[in-house]
């Protein structure tokens, strides 16, 4: 079977997701462009030697619209003989891609094929695609569902309900995530992962969603922002917990990383920085639909044949803060593997790019601690969930 390898895997930093922020000048298509662009100048590889190239992105409208992968394929200047196609699974887009991407070269299908996302939240606003249409059928859906689905910070208050996490827990985890990331981005950890972009007033290169100054106290004052009276009578066990200090910031950034044969790798004297060892997809009550990660965690390490304590880090994706601790509760984690350079709380959700954020951070994190085995997850709108386990080279 042949051996499929990542060889590297690149990121912008992150920028605010609104009018002003780093990056909102910028159109995703240029975005993404840049950091295709960025990838194969840096690993010297020709880009007429790439096969396909498969991006994430969530809101397909706008700017983002008419299959924006082959649009930034061609604007990044590759030939006109790179084909590119767009994928939506939600937040867990652009790991899905990754997935496919490995997928493909274990089938044969490809020897070199790019993963990528881009999500430009301050630009092409969250809903955006389904603006003037119902997504949600004619009344199939509504009858498996009589009371109807509800949106995520919905389903985290849920989570941090049944599973018991109080406000001052998710207030914790919080701040963490803006401490490591704060830590991470001032020794440098993040050097190699992002490639600087240049904006109006020079090169942007810091993740600007990252709080130095965040503390457990400054977020305690923070109000939920999700209070909503038919919620509280349909879920009386929502208290209100979730607040946007608990909750990942909308952003703007892209991330792409190069897989490819194991065997073309070391034809083009190019050195494999891991391997992909497995990969699990599942779906989720659509209700409680973050915690999907859960089973897609069990059934990713089954299929590796390891334990939870054979993985060594553990990127799990901070969409809100119940997440990662009811997953690590449930999945028996060890706490301080989870997301030691910080998570989505500090550095930013750019939906569609988010998956790949995790893999460049998650080689980072393997290579500096020296660890072997790596998991990431995503959990994913509609109550699905990705997981996949990397193997460093």
């Amino acid at each position: 079977m042949t051996t499929a390898v990542v060889v590297d895997a690149v990121r912008t930093a992150s920028g605010k997701g609104k009018p002003g922020g780093a990056l909102s000048g910028t159109h995703p298509v240029d975005l993404l462009a840049h950091t295709l662009r960025a990838l194969v100048e840096r690993n010297g590889l020709d880009p007429a030697l790439v096969e396909d190239v498969i991006a994430g992105c969530v809101t397909q409208g706008g700017d983002q619209s008419l299959n924006i992968a082959r649009n930034a394929v061609l604007a990044a200047g590759f030939p006109e003989g790179v084909p590119a196609t767009t994928v939506d699974r939600q937040c867990g887009s652009s790991q899905q891609a990754a997935h496919f991407a490995a997928q493909g070269v274990i089938a044969g299908a490809y020897d070199i094929v790019i993963a990528a996302g881009v999500e430009s939240m301050s630009r092409v606003p969250m809903g955006l695609a389904s603006h003037g249409g119902n997504p949600f059928g004619g009344g199939l859906l509504a009858g498996r569902y009589p009371e109807g689905l509800i949106p995520q910070g919905y389903s985290a208050e849920l989570i941090s309900a049944r599973w018991n996490l109080d406000r001052e827990t998710l207030d914790r985890f919080s701040a963490r995530s803006h401490r490591l990331a704060a830590q991470a981005a001032a020794e440098g950890a993040f050097d190699r992962e992002i490639v600087p972009i240049t904006v109006a007033g020079g090169e942007h290169r810091v993740d600007e969603t990252v709080r130095p100054s965040t503390s457990e106290e400054g977020l305690a004052g923070l109000k939920p922002a999700f209070v909503d009276e038919g919620m509280a009578a349909r879920f009386p066990e929502i208290d209100w917990r979730i607040t946007p200090g608990n909750s990942s910031p909308l952003t703007d950034g892209a991330s792409a990383a190069l897989i490819m044969s194991e065997e073309r790798a070391n034809a083009l004297g190019l050195t494999p920085r891991a391997r992909f060892h497995a990969f699990a997809v599942t779906g989720d009550d659509p209700l409680l639909m973050l915690m999907g990660v859960v089973p897609a965690t069990r059934k990713v390490l089954e299929r590796a044949g390891l334990g939870i304590d054979d993985i060594d880090a553990f990127e799990v994706n901070e969409a809100f803060a119940p997440v990662p601790l009811a997953w690590a509760a449930e999945v028996g984690a060890d706490p301080e593997k989870v997301n030691r350079r910080g998570g989505a709380i500090a550095i930013g959700h750019p939906l569609g790019a988010s998956g790949g954020r995790l893999l460049s951070t998650l080689l980072g994190v393997l290579e500096a601690t020296g660890g072997r085995y790596g998991l990431q997850t995503m959990c994913e709108g509609g109550g699905m969930a990705n997981a996949m386990i990397i193997e460093r080279l």
